[in-house]
Parts: structure tokens; C-alpha cells; sequence
């Protein structure tokens, strides 16, 4: 780009550049696309309900309270689930990438079962504990543990070894190592890490409240689709996209409060 020519994001009004205003226009021609291939016909509306009858169902289902507790529950669920994994995964990712001897004994086991599907391990939590929901949180223990601990065990070794022999030179503890250096260095990139893999988690407590549940976002997909309620499906689908993105947006809210130093 030659000298002094503007790029091309500045020829835009200030306003339009704001990532918010850009995404929210992206969303709204894909919501007048979808109206108007259901309006106009196209696709049956069995198929492909239109917005209104999307929006219908949804205050229907929210009058009854039907959609509260189905969010609630999957919440739970994810929380539970996720909270258990990353309990176990920080301490487990930071001694293995504080210790080569950990690191050596555990990271070829957790590469092995990383790849080995969450979903698949449903019959055998059936089978071990039942229907009820301590198959589901496990299930999301299994499908994010691995993950987590990896990538934390990642960031400790991209800790400056520079800092660590410095705080030993100085006299500092192993317990110094661990709160003063590596835990501040760490923060950010372990935030991340659970900001990515709660989006694993979001998906499998859908999974498995499609196999079996009494309530959830999942359940109510699955009997929406027993009875073709499509507009019910997308209903779904909204809300789950919807929570995903209020999760996300929770975690990115929490890392510029606690670790804005690294912004």
C-alpha cells in the first residue's frame, strides 16, 4: 500500500467501524435472508419456519416457563462439568509444565485419550451411573479435562525462563516461582483456555441431553423433532447460540478486569 494511502477501514464512518455495529449488521442481513426465503416460500414451512413462527414459539415456551428451566438446567450441567475439569486440569497443567519428569510420565496418556471422542464414553456412563446427571457432568469432565490441561501445561513452558532464574537468583521459593511469576504470567492464557474449551463443553451437554434427559436445551430439541416442530428447533438452536455467546462474552469480561495488565 503506497504512502499515505488510508486503509481501507478508515474510509468507513467511525461508527460502522465498530466491531459491535459491523456484527450486528452481519446478523441482521442473515435474519432478513431467512425471512424472506421463508416468506416468499421457497422452502416449505415445515422445513423452514419463518422468524415470526420462531418467535412465537419462543414466547410460548418462555410463558410456561418450559424455556427457563431448560436453559437452567443445561447451565447447571455445564458448570458443573466444567467447573470439576478445570479444578483438576490447572494444578495437573501446571505441574506438567513445571516438571520435565510429569510432563514425560503424563502427556503421552493425555494425547491418547484427547482424541478419543467425549460422546463415545455415553454408554459406559449409562451403564456406570444411570440415567441421572451425574453421567452428563461427567461426560463434560471427560470431553474438556484434556484439553484443559494441555493447554495450561503449554503456557507454563512459555513462562520466560529469564523470570524464573531470576526469582531463583534472588532467592525465591518454589512457592514464589509458583504465585509471583509463573500463576501472573499464566492468567491470561489459562482464561483463554477456558473461554475456548467451554464452547466443547456448551456443545457436549447438548449431546448428552439428546441421549437421555428430563430437561434441557437438548431434550426440547429432540422432542421437538419426534414431532416436526421445526419452529422449535430453531428455537433451540437460537438460545444455545445465544447462552454460548453470553458465556464467551463473560469469560473476554472477566480477563480484561483481572488481567488488563496484559492487553
Amino acid at each position: 500500500m503506497a504512502a499515505g494511502t488510508p486503509a481501507p477501514n478508515s474510509r468507513l464512518p467511525a461508527a460502522a467501524r465498530h466491531p459491535w455495529i459491523l456484527g450486528a449488521l452481519g446478523l441482521l442481513a442473515l435474519l432478513a435472508l431467512w425471512a424472506l426465503v421463508a416468506g416468499l416460500g421457497v422452502v416449505d414451512g415445515l422445513f423452514l419456519p419463518t422468524p415470526a413462527a420462531v418467535w412465537a414459539a419462543g414466547v410460548e415456551e418462555a410463558s410456561s416457563g418450559q424455556l427457563w428451566s431448560d436453559i437452567s438446567a443445561s447451565v447447571l450441567r455445564v458448570l458443573a462439568g466444567f467447573g470439576l475439569s478445570a479444578l483438576v486440569a490447572l494444578p495437573l497443567g501446571i505441574a506438567m509444565g513445571a516438571s520435565v519428569t510429569i510432563c514425560r510420565l503424563l502427556e503421552p496418556l493425555l494425547a491418547l485419550l484427547r482424541y478419543m471422542p467425549a460422546p463415545a464414553f455415553i454408554p459406559l456412563l449409562i451403564i456406570y451411573f444411570g440415567l441421572g446427571e451425574l453421567p452428563k457432568v461427567l461426560l463434560i469432565f471427560i470431553g474438556t479435562l484434556f484439553f484443559n490441561t494441555l493447554m495450561i501445561m503449554d503456557a507454563v513452558k512459555f513462562v520466560p525462563r529469564q523470570l524464573l532464574e531470576t526469582t531463583r537468583t534472588l532467592g525465591g521459593s518454589q512457592r514464589d516461582l509458583l504465585l509471583r511469576v509463573i500463576t501472573p504470567c499464566i492468567a491470561p492464557q489459562v482464561l483463554d483456555a477456558f473461554r475456548i474449551n467451554m464452547a466443547a463443553a456448551w456443545n457436549l451437554v447438548i449431546v448428552a441431553e439428546l441421549v437421555a434427559a428430563e430437561s434441557g436445551l437438548g431434550k426440547r430439541i429432540s422432542l421437538a423433532q419426534r414431532f416436526l416442530r421445526t419452529d422449535q428447533i430453531f428455537l433451540g438452536l437460537i438460545v444455545i447460540g445465544l447462552v454460548g455467546l453470553l458465556i464467551d462474552l463473560s469469560f473476554r469480561a472477566l480477563m480484561k478486569r483481572s488481567c488488563a495488565w496484559a492487553s
